[in-house]
């Protein structure tokens, strides 16, 4: 008789800028979802895949994190993020290492009150603080609410993600896969990409303007000959002084944000990248629902 499996959807949730992309990417073995230092990197729900052939088959949600919203794109990312509450086997909420429980956290709770999967407590970052520290951050946390398991961990440097693994895999039901073993994510290559290319902007550029920033592919095709792929992008951004930033003195900026994501893409597609950006004004798109429809967030895909 074959062994059983186990297998099921776990969402990563959280304040923004916790860590949650880190630690998906962390557990896959290989970069998904971009990161920065910047709150609300990711937008949309990202789903990428961990398969043991032995213990079973996971399918991470990473989600935007949960944060008042300022305009329709903040309420588009909050609503993807509390969607997926109600659709997963377990959930993993992220928090940072404090004794503090603010306003945000407490909504969070709040909004895990509604739901029947179990919750497990990821207090992240744990390599900023003294050991003897934890003990009192896992205490106040334990007050708010009943937690299946608190592992305190590091994503960045991979301190007790192993452990994280174990304890999904112990709530997991069993079932068969999803996926193929060799599927790591669903998201499409043209979308990758675009991603990539806004992580490298969010990284360079000045404080405000990297909220206002969306990227969108307009052509990307595979040489017939020799391993070279073309890609055109543009860089949609709000305002006509964050173009001339955005481009640089000279150009200067747009060659860094290029060459920074050009490596990246090389190393995902596993060829060369010819690499074409380009800027353009699209005035408070943030709040157009038709212009955020076009660069990819539709609330109707919730």
């Amino acid at each position: 008789m074959e062994e059983q499996i186990k297998s099921g959807f776990v969402t990563l949730i959280g304040r923004p800028n916790v860590g949650k992309s880190t630690l998906m990417n962390r557990m896959i073995g290989q970069k998904i979802a971009i990161t920065s230092k910047r709150p609300q990197t990711t937008r949309n729900r990202i789903q990428t895949v961990y398969t043991d052939n032995e213990r079973g088959q996971i399918v991470f949600l990473d989600t935007p994190g949960i944060h008042k919203a300022k305009n329709k794109l903040g309420e588009y990312m909050v609503t993807v993020a509390e969607s997926t509450l109600k659709d997963v086997d377990v959930i993993l909420w992220l928090v940072e290492p404090s004794t503090f429980i603010g306003a945000g956290e407490r909504h969070i709770a709040e909004q895990l009150s509604r739901v029947q999967a179990p919750v497990i407590l990821i207090i992240n970052k744990t390599d900023t603080v003294k050991h003897e520290e934890v003990l009192k951050f896992i205490d106040a946390y334990r007050r708010i609410y009943d937690f299946a398991e608190i592992i305190p961990a590091s994503a960045l440097k991979g301190e007790n993600t192993d452990v994280i693994l174990d304890m999904i895999f112990k709530y997991l039901p069993y079932g068969p896969m999803f996926y193929d073993e060799d599927t790591v994510t669903d998201q499409p290559e043209r979308q990758i990409v675009a991603e990539i290319i806004r992580e490298k902007a969010l990284r360079s550029l000045d404080e405000e303007i990297p909220h206002g920033i969306a990227v969108t592919i307009e052509t990307m095709k595979r040489r017939p000959k020799g391993n070279l792929t073309d890609i055109e992008a543009t860089i949609i951004c709000e305002k006509d002084s964050h173009k001339g930033i955005i481009i640089g003195k000279g150009g200067a900026m747009l060659k860094k944000i290029g060459s920074a994501a050009r490596r990246d893409i090389e190393e995902m597609l596993e060829g060369k990248v010819n690499l074409h950006l380009w800027v353009k004004v699209r005035k408070g798109w943030r709040d157009s629902d038709v212009q955020m429809k076009n660069f990819g967030y539709d609330p109707k895909n919730v």
